[in-house]
């Protein structure tokens, strides 16, 4: 039986978008695969609202998070993190040798613009990190307060994780002045998972080019080049052409769909988890800060998560156990990417029966 996933990914994927990865190859070097490229990237500078470079990887969103902070720092860098993937992004600094510090909040806490201003104003960094939803704990970062204070800091590159929420809540790339804005394709835009997708401004590019060692495979200055020269579109290393097929169908649908009404239906599934939440259970995190593509759920009834996960498979639904140090004391609802709200509240209902609430 094939279970409906409300896990942080990766997410149900529409048949028809399946079955678009099952296109017959076609030469990665040829016209016909520049031409999907480019289809490509216009498309998803509406989805980022940019007009800078998109380029296109064959790794999880973790691939360009590395890149981005080996590729742009050039003296040290600021990770702010209210999560694991936030502490992922130090992580990623420490194990390139990038001079690096980590500014933690504390968990179901947002990262206070604050403090990103009393970092920046040492003078110490060059590039910061932001986590925009961290999916540990249900956190949507207040991004456009902390944009404010970046601004007032022009030499700072601004690099932005938005995986688990790029193209299922309004992310104003440009406005925000993000340098290097980083998703995958498996959440939100709801496709198998095996691409990243980042937009890459001048800025971050031409920082690029005066750190030394930018590695090989990851290295920004040669993929954007391979992009943008002579409008090439291509890319250094051999890309995975099934994902692009479902891409840029997946960005048709989209589309189709509009941006705006998109938004919009994964604020109500939010709100109705939401809901939910605190009728039966608790809201893990600050309620100011709540994300719109996962709920993170506080376990105050002592419910065994891994038990209710199996009740659930029997019925063909699966969510989350909440993450690392989380686990069982708290479980999480995604909703994002396909997700409708009839199939969300046949899950919230088989809950309820299960757990006799």
């Amino acid at each position: 039986m094939h279970k409906k996933l409300f896990i942080p990914g990766p997410v149900d994927v529409r048949p028809d978008v399946l079955q678009k990865m099952a296109d017959p190859m076609i030469s990665h070097r040829g016209k016909a695969a520049t031409a999907l490229q480019k289809s490509i990237s216009e498309k998803l500078r509406k989805v980022f609202q940019t007009k800078n470079t998109i380029v296109l990887s064959t790794t999880s969103g973790s691939g360009l998070m590395e890149s981005a902070i080996r590729c742009c720092t050039a003296k040290r860098a600021a990770v702010f993190s209210i999560g694991a993937f936030g502490d992922r992004w130090y992580k990623m600094a420490v194990s390139n040798n990038v001079p690096a510090d980590k500014f933690r909040a504390e968990d179901g806490k947002a990262t206070d613009p604050k403090d990103v201003d009393a970092a920046l104003a040492t003078g110490k960094y060059d590039l910061v990190t932001i986590t925009h939803n961290e999916t540990s704990v249900g956190i949507m970062n207040p991004v456009e307060e902390i944009a404010k204070v970046i601004k007032k800091y022009p030499d700072v590159i601004f690099c932005m994780d938005t995986v688990s929420s790029m193209g299922g809540t309004d992310i104003p790339v440009d406005e925000l002045g993000v340098d290097f804005c980083i998703t995958s394709t498996q959440k939100c835009l709801g496709l198998p998972p095996g691409m990243s997708i980042a937009s890459v401004s001048q800025r971050a590019y031409e920082r690029a080019k005066t750190v030394p060692y930018r590695g090989l495979y990851l290295d920004i200055v040669e993929i954007v080049d391979k992009v943008v020269v002579d409008d090439k579109y291509q890319y250094p290393s051999t890309p995975s052409l099934s994902h692009m097929f479902a891409l840029d169908y997946q960005l048709s649908l989209i589309m189709e769909e509009g941006l705006e009404n998109r938004f919009a239906r994964h604020i109500e599934m939010a709100k109705v988890v939401r809901e939910w939440a605190k009728k039966y259970f608790a809201l893990f995190s600050d309620e100011r800060y709540l994300s719109n593509t996962l709920t993170t759920i506080a376990n105050t009834r002592g419910i065994n998560v891994g038990d209710l996960n199996k009740k659930l498979a029997e019925y063909g639904y699966e969510i989350s156990n909440g993450y690392g140090a989380l686990k069982e004391k708290t479980f999480r609802i995604a909703h994002m990417a396909d997700m409708d709200m009839d199939t969300l509240q046949g899950l919230l209902r088989k809950i309820e029966e299960i757990l006799g609430l």
